[in-house]
This record gives C-alpha cells, structure tokens and sequence, in this order.
C-alpha cells in the first residue's frame, strides 16, 4: 500500500480523541455543581469558619472540583477546539481555548493554595492560637490571592463567551449548545459571588449541556454541519 493510499491514521486517532475529550467537560461540571453544594461560612464567624475550613469536604472540593475540574476543563475546551478548528470559527475556538488554559491555571493556582492554607489556619484557630484571623486575611484572603482568583474568573468568563459563540457559529444545530456554554459558566462563577444557591444547580445544568454537546457535536462535524 502506498503512502497516499494508506489510511490517515494519525487523523482517524486524533478524531478519537477529541471525541472521548469532550467528555471532560461534563465531568467538570458534575465536579463544579458537587464542590458548591456546601459554602463556606462568612470569615467573620471565624469559629465556623474554621470549623468548616478543617473538614474533609473542603479539602475534596478544592482538590476535586476546583483543581482536578480545571484540568477537566482545559482537555475539554482543546478537544472542541480540535474539532472545530477545520471550520469558520477556529479563530474564536482558538482565542477561547487559550483564554481557556490560562483561566484555569491561575484558579487552580488559587484554590491549590487554600486547599492547604485555610485547614491550617482553622486548626490552629481551633487549638487556641492567637491572631489567625488577621492571618488569614494576609494569607488566605491577601491582596495577590484575590485578585489572581478575580482575574481567573473574568478570564473564564470571556474564555467560555468565546468558546461558546465558536461552537454556535459551526451550525445552527449547536447555536444553543454554544449559547449554553457561555452563560451557565458565567452564571456558575457570577453566583459564587452573589447568589450562591443557584450555583451547584448552574454547575448540573452546565453538565447537561456539555453532555449533550458531547454526543451532537461530533455527529454535526462528521456532517458537514
């Protein structure tokens, strides 16, 4: 068989991967709505508050569903991008998966931290020691922190706009699907801040709609859309 007989194989792997990729997305989002179930209590009932830092679903959500989920979500938003990059809106798909990347890697940065920094704190508040809630608004919640957690956010925010008018501009198929992306991830991460009930529920919904994506967006590619 001759190499321009001999089947694209290297083309037929990558298709395979990016389709088992898409599958990140909606266990990211599982992940998001299930580390928001429970919030944290407001810093200035510091006895809660570290109450609630030192228990093992804070250390889980942190780990599982804010940095595990961040790397969920970058394999996710490279394998949409894989599979629409060939169409008219790889630009956006481009633009939306790098935004995407480096969104995550600051969160991950974030939450990595206080996934180890706020236990410590709380135990020691809980053993007598004095002067932890001074600390850990210098720690914890320190100007760097914040504003690194902040820029993160906005970053995903403008990520998934992006990410989501591409995948709503490659047909009108997925025009909702796109439209769906963009905004629950806004509402997931706006909610944290404002409304935080709805959050877990956005994180579901996001799942949902990712799952759905995953299963359409590859048939639609393979169609010409």
């Amino acid at each position: 068989m001759s190499a321009s007989t001999r089947p694209d194989t290297t083309a037929t792997t990558g298709q395979r991967a990016a389709r088992a990729g898409l599958w990140a997305l909606p266990a990211y989002a599982v992940l998001l709505g299930l580390s928001t179930v429970t919030h944290q209590p407001p810093v200035e009932d510091f006895d809660a508050y570290a109450r609630y830092v030192t228990t093992g679903v804070f250390l889980l959500s942190h780990l599982g569903g804010s940095v595990l989920g961040a790397g969920l979500a970058v394999v996710g938003a490279a394998a949409v991008t894989a599979l629409l990059v060939p169409g008219r809106a790889a630009r956006a798909a481009i633009a939306g998966l790098v935004l995407t990347v480096l969104a995550n890697v600051f969160l991950a940065a974030a939450f990595g931290s206080a996934a180890f920094v706020q236990p410590g704190l709380g135990r020691a508040h809980l053993d007598g020691v004095a002067g932890m809630p001074a600390l850990n608004d210098d720690t914890a919640y320190g100007p760097a922190l914040v504003a690194t957690a902040l820029s993160a956010t906005f970053l995903l925010i403008v990520a998934a706009a992006l990410l989501g008018s591409a995948i709503a501009r490659t047909s009108r198929r997925l025009r909702w699907y796109g439209v769906g992306y963009a905004v629950l991830i806004a509402l997931f991460a706006l909610s944290g801040f404002f409304l935080q009930p709805v959050q877990p529920w956005s994180g579901f919904a996001l799942a949902a709609v990712t799952a759905a994506l995953a299963l359409r967006l590859p048939r639609i590619i393979a169609t010409g859309g």
